[in-house]
Order: C-alpha cells, then structure tokens, then sequence
C-alpha cells in the first residue's frame, strides 16, 4: 500500500506562517491527517476565492451603560453565501451544535432549488479534523453549479471515486459501503442520523415504524470502538456528484500539509518534513 501513496512530494510547500513555530510536514493519507486546527481557516479562504460574502452574526446581552468589551456574547455564527443566493455554508461550532459521531458539527453546508423559498433542499455536516481540502473541493463543486439541487448521478459515482484511489468496496454491501485499505476510514449509503435537515420534510418526522430517507455518511474510526476522528454526513437530497467530489479529495493519494497532528492516526501517518 506504502508504494502507491505519495510517489513523489511537491518540491516547493508552501511559506509556514510567521506565526507558527511548529514543524511542517508533507502527511498521508489525508483522511487521517485532521484539519491541521485550520478548518476553519482552510475553508473560508476557498470561499473567498469563490467570491462568496461572508457575514458574521453575534448574539449577545448587553446591559445599560456596560462597556463593550464587557457584553455578554452568547452564539456566533459565520454564514458566506454565494453570490446567487442560493448555497451557502454556516460556521456553526460555535453555536453549541448537535453531535455527529459524537462531535460537534463545525461546517454545515446547504443549496436551495431557487430564490423563492428559505428552505433548503439539502444539508451536508462536517466535524472538526475533518480535513480541509475536501470541504473546498466540495464547495468548489458546488460553486461550478448551475442548479445546485439537481441530482446528478447515483450511487456508484460516489463509490468510483474512492475506488480508483484503492479503497474497497465492503463485501456484505457492495453497492452501499466502502474502506479505506487500513479499515479506519468508512463511506456508507444508509439511514441518515436523526435532526439532519433536507428538502424532504420526512427527514425530522419518520415514524419509527417507517422507513427513513438515506444518505451518505463518511467517519474515520482510527481505532475500532474508540472514539471517532472526524465525521461527515450528507442528507438525502444532496447530489451524488458532490458528495462524489468530496470523498475523491478525501481519499486522494495526494499529500497535505501539516503542522498538527492527530494523537489517534499519527503513528499510521506518512510523513515528509516539508522544509
């Protein structure tokens, strides 16, 4: 496996920020390597690129004659919209989210069929550590989109694009589930985990005796039934092709740059000093 990651490394990383002193490496595979604590960071940059807006909104109290560097905030969100309107991406962390896999939700991302409605027609959620460059990859996807509610494809687009980077296709269910060659990384076509919001209204309302929409789900599990590294989750009415240019980022061969490592997938990482 060793011989088919990373044949070669780029030969110029980028410049380390001034302000950080840690070590940079060359790390693989990428879906083990975090966010590099730039989740954040990663993907705003890859909107403004994109030329989306970005608004920040505080909730706070403030009371009668209190300074403002004493008032209370509350939540923050930070939401960039694409100049359409009609996709956009909330930096939710810091609004105490749901749980997915038992972390918090950092990234969630939506599209809408038009302008006519508030609603969205689906809903894609991502931890932190999930790394960076497949959020953009995603909402660079997402941006080259004309109509970006449309489905195109199906479920094999998805699973082709982890396959042609040697993932495995699961033997029980073929069509729904993959690995990655370590078996620490999963893609699963099934039922989606409760409050992920889509365009279908069943999503929040199944009953327990009826059967649920599906949608793709992506998670690293470094160590079998420890906690989870990062996960991802995709609602039913996200468009398989997105969903397929975020997991061929995810899986790609190439190497990221990193400074920060995770404590749970470091010693199954590839690593090369980038200086």
């Amino acid at each position: 496996m060793e011989a088919l990651l990373y044949p070669e490394f780029p030969h110029e990383p980028p410049t380390p920020s001034a302000s950080s002193g840690a070590q940079a490496f060359w790390a693989g595979p990428r879906y083990l390597a975090g966010d590099d604590g730039q989740l954040y960071e990663t993907v705003a940059d890859a909107l403004t690129r994109l030329d989306w807006t970005n608004l920040t909104i505080v909730r706070g109290r403030q009371e009668p004659d209190e300074a403002p560097q004493d008032r209370q905030v509350l939540r923050s969100t930070v939401l960039h919209i694409s100049p359409d309107t009609l996709r956009w991406a909330q930096w939710v962390l810091a609004d105490e989210s749901f749980l997915l896999g038992g972390l918090p939700i950092a990234w969630q991302i939506c599209a809408r069929a038009d302008t006519g409605g508030p609603l969205a027609a689906w809903s894609a959620y991502f931890t932190p550590d999930v790394p960076g460059e497949a959020v953009a990859d995603l909402l660079a996807a997402l941006d080259e989109r004309d109509q970006p509610a449309v489905r195109l494809g199906g479920p094999e687009l998805v699973l082709d694009a982890v396959i042609a980077h040697g993932w495995l296709r699961d033997i029980d269910q073929p069509d729904a589930r993959a690995t990655d060659p370590m078996f620490t990384t999963s893609l699963s076509l099934g039922e989606v985990p409760p409050l992920i919001q889509d365009g279908d209204p069943r999503a929040l309302t199944v009953a327990a005796d009826e059967a649920a929409p599906v949608g793709w789900q992506v998670w690293a599990e470094p160590v079998l039934g420890a906690p989870y590294l990062w996960a991802a989750s995709f609602s039913a009415g996200v468009p398989p092709d997105l969903v397929a240019a975020f997991v061929a980022s995810l899986s790609s061969t190439a190497p990221v740059l990193r400074r920060v490592l995770p404590e749970s997938t470091r010693d199954r990482l590839l690593l090369a000093p980038a200086s």
